[in-house]
């Protein structure tokens, strides 16, 4: 992963630079508004690219270049900037900056300079032997076992034609993960990938986020508004959750499929629309399309390609390099000493059944990793879960259907998930939306669903 810092004094700029860029998941992006504050930040962390804007208020972009070549030699540059002159950009460049990008500009105009300066980058690294990323484009992507090894072959050789994708797998096996591999090794990475999640937008404002919607449709609609789909032009679109779009929406993006056009709500212009589209679900698709909960001509569209992930308890060998990456990526970013496990605490966490499957092991390492400060992590340190494996095999669990078993298991983790991060961040709802990877929604929505109760510190 990447690690990107982003200054400028202007809040709207850099909130839309933080939102354009978290598009991509193989970026770790940091903003500062406050010139000095970045320069600080330089001197304690390190970081692959910067972006900066060249006129501030504290401190110019030139200086945050001179103090990037002198604490980070070989990081890359880019710098942005509403006062577009030759002289600017040659002092820029001069000041060792890889690009000069006047406002406004396009997110297909910054990602094309960003790929372009990493690929540079890293043709330099194979020739000099320091290659630092072998597989950018799977970024993320931790596996040893022969299942995924397989996967990871097929999306390769998939990924440069354009066809839609739908993948299955249990919630947390990392699906969209792979539907960013894709993106990635796909001939339109340039191009934005957007990922939606079905099930966090309720459907009257789904439609207008999807297909956009003309000034004065509805209420509230006081200006024209694209939609995410034509923002994904040329790119990939991903539908998390596909399995719960509603029947109305359904047929809407069946059309948008056969025709390749979308009408903005309110509108009457036809909008083309060339985008890559990748599906993923944790549903069975095929018994929903039986009992008419889903449109089987839709299903028939979405299921060019399928790519079904296998659960962590039928992959164990994808364990501990998993268990390792979590550990290293928490001690790299508070710059601390890796820490390693006994083969006890090995043994017990390749025992155990991962209900919540991968985004279980960064929860569970995350838990051990804050709760435990020698270097050396031991079997009772993990968390309790790990060491009650009898807990699985429960008499009560095993009076119930596997379905319902595996749904006790699944509320459980999430509960306990999702109170250990609302804990950790006193509350802050944001804070806790970024550390778990899910949007505000689905944060409130599991907060609502499991009736949990806590202190409110947003503001």
């Amino acid at each position: 992963m990447k690690k990107i810092l982003v200054v400028d004094d202007e809040l709207e700029m850099l909130n839309s630079l933080e939102k354009i860029l978290n598009h991509r998941n193989d970026f770790d992006v940091e903003i500062f508004q406050d010139g000095k504050a970045a320069l600080n930040e330089l001197k304690e962390k390190s970081y692959d690219l910067i972006i900066t804007d060249l006129k501030m208020k504290d401190i110019s972009g030139l200086d945050i270049l001179k103090a990037a070549t002198e604490y980070s030699p070989g990081i890359i540059s880019i710098v942005i900037s509403g006062y577009g002159t030759i002289e600017a950009s040659v002092e820029a460049m001069r000041e060792g900056a890889y690009d000069f990008i006047e406002k406004p500009f396009t997110s297909k105009r910054l990602f094309e300079c960003i790929d372009r300066a990493f690929k540079e980058q890293a043709d330099l690294n194979k020739k000099t032997g320091t290659e630092k990323y072998p597989e950018p484009e799977l970024a993320g992507i931790v596996y040893k076992s022969r299942q995924m090894q397989e996967i990871i072959e097929f999306v390769k050789k998939i990924s440069p034609q354009n066809m839609n994708v739908l993948i299955t797998g249990e919630s947390g096996t990392g699906k969209e993960l792979i539907a960013r591999a894709i993106h990635n090794l796909s001939k339109g990475n340039l191009n934005p990938f957007v990922p939606v999640n079905c099930g966090a937008l309720p459907e009257t404002l789904f439609e207008s986020e999807l297909f956009g919607h003309e000034k004065g449709a509805f209420t509230g609609a006081i200006k024209t508004k694209p939609g995410l789909l034509e923002f994904a032009n040329d790119g990939t679109f991903f539908f998390d959750e596909i399995g719960e779009m509603s029947l109305a929406l359904q047929i809407k993006l069946l059309r948008m499929l056969e025709e390749r056009k979308i009408r903005r709500v309110g509108g009457q212009q036809e909008i083309n629309i060339n985008v890559r589209i990748i599906a993923a679900t944790n549903q069975d698709l095929e018994k929903s399309v039986q009992e008419g909960k889903f449109r089987e001509d839709l299903y028939y569209r979405l299921n060019t390609i399928k790519i079904e992930i296998p659960p962590l308890r039928k992959r164990r060998e994808d364990i501990l390099p998993l268990v390792n990456y979590y550990m290293k990526d928490f001690c790299t970013r508070d710059d601390k000493e890796i820490r390693r496990f006994t083969k006890e605490a090995e043994d017990a966490l390749v025992s155990y059944d991962w209900p919540g499957n991968v985004r279980e092991v960064q929860n569970i390492i995350g838990r051990a990793y804050y709760l435990c400060s020698t270097s050396i992590i031991q079997k009772n340190d993990l968390p309790l879960p790990l060491l009650d494996k009898k807990r699985i095999m429960d008499d009560d669990l095993l009076k119930l259907s596997f379905k319902d078993a595996k749904e006790n298991l699944i509320e459980q983790f999430e509960t306990d998930y999702l109170t250990y991060y609302l804990k950790k961040n006193q509350g802050n709802i944001s804070k806790t939306a970024d550390e778990c990877g899910l949007d505000r929604r689905s944060i409130h929505r599991l907060i609502n669903k499991y009736n949990i109760l806590y202190q409110d510190n947003e503001g």
